[in-house]
């Protein structure tokens, strides 16, 4: 599914074409996505202006300037996807929904499995149950090896899936935990109360490196994923574990191996990561 840098790509593709814009038409044309589209969704937003995108965790939040205030909520769950389209250019199968904008583009949201929804917030969005509990964002100051330090402490549950917890770092999914681990030379399996200060101070250097890395090549080619302006990402090319069980280490040659944690898919090398 898109994972944060996918999700950050999204924003950054889309943002010059819809800030500052007026909503001119809401088209809904399947509302039954995993939550329905809200019914009053037209009303609220015709004639609106969308402020600064922003993005929290893997949900993107636009804000709607003016007297009707708010912000929609958007989440892409397994294939979904926004892009950016023009009048005329007709909606392929699974788009469901467009904002048409004042200068002619459309805001296309696109999901084959319906997993994503687009919802509205009033009020400080901050506080809606979906984002009040979340950890911070991993390239943010307020993330570093001492918090994850401290939250791990008596864990004894993998580090792998302890670094997946959005309550403890928020976007860090199941690609980019396996290459962050790599990169830190840290075996997945290990119980997350059992690695010290110092190496959790590598792995959240490595956290940001991978993706800061992804964000920069325009997130990870997957399946169903493209950016905003319909292009795929390429991080992909440069994966050095994730989806490569069987094949040779990048670093030391050694067969790479796959194990399962907390029910995910999960390849390491048992040579450079202890």
């Amino acid at each position: 599914m898109p994972e944060l840098p996918e999700v950050e790509t999204t924003r950054r593709g889309i943002a010059p074409h819809v800030e500052a814009r007026e909503i001119r038409e809401v088209i809904v044309r399947q509302s039954r996505l995993r939550h329905p589209v809200p019914e009053d969704l037209a009303d609220r937003l015709v004639g609106a202006r969308l402020g600064r995108l922003d993005r929290r965790a893997k949900y993107l939040l636009m804000p709607v300037v003016g007297e009707r205030g708010g912000t929609l909520l958007c989440h892409l769950g397994m294939s979904g996807s926004l892009r950016i389209a023009r009048l005329g250019e007709l909606p392929k199968k699974h788009d469901h929904v467009d904002l048409v904008l004042d200068d002619g583009a459309i805001l296309r949201y696109h999901d084959p499995r319906r997993f994503g929804f687009i919802d509205w917030l009033d009020g400080d969005v901050e506080q809606d149950r979906r984002l009040a509990k979340l950890g911070p964002e991993p390239l943010s100051e307020a993330f570093d090896g001492e918090r994850l330090y401290a939250m791990s402490r008596k864990r004894r549950l993998a580090v792998k899936p302890f670094l997946m917890d959005n309550a403890v770092v928020v976007g860090v999914g199941n690609i980019y935990a396996a290459e962050a681990l790599f990169l830190a030379g840290i075996d997945p399996r290990r119980e997350a109360g059992r690695i010290s200060r110092e190496r959790y101070t590598r792995l959240a250097d490595a956290i940001r490196e991978v993706l800061a890395a992804a964000i920069t090549q325009g997130g990870t080619t997957l399946r169903d994923f493209v950016s905003g302006t319909g292009e795929p990402g390429y991080f992909a090319q440069r994966l050095n574990v994730y989806g490569r069980d069987g094949e040779p280490c990048r670093r030391c040659g050694a067969e790479l191996r796959l194990v399962t944690l907390g029910q995910r898919a999960s390849v390491f090398c048992a040579e450079c990561q202890r």
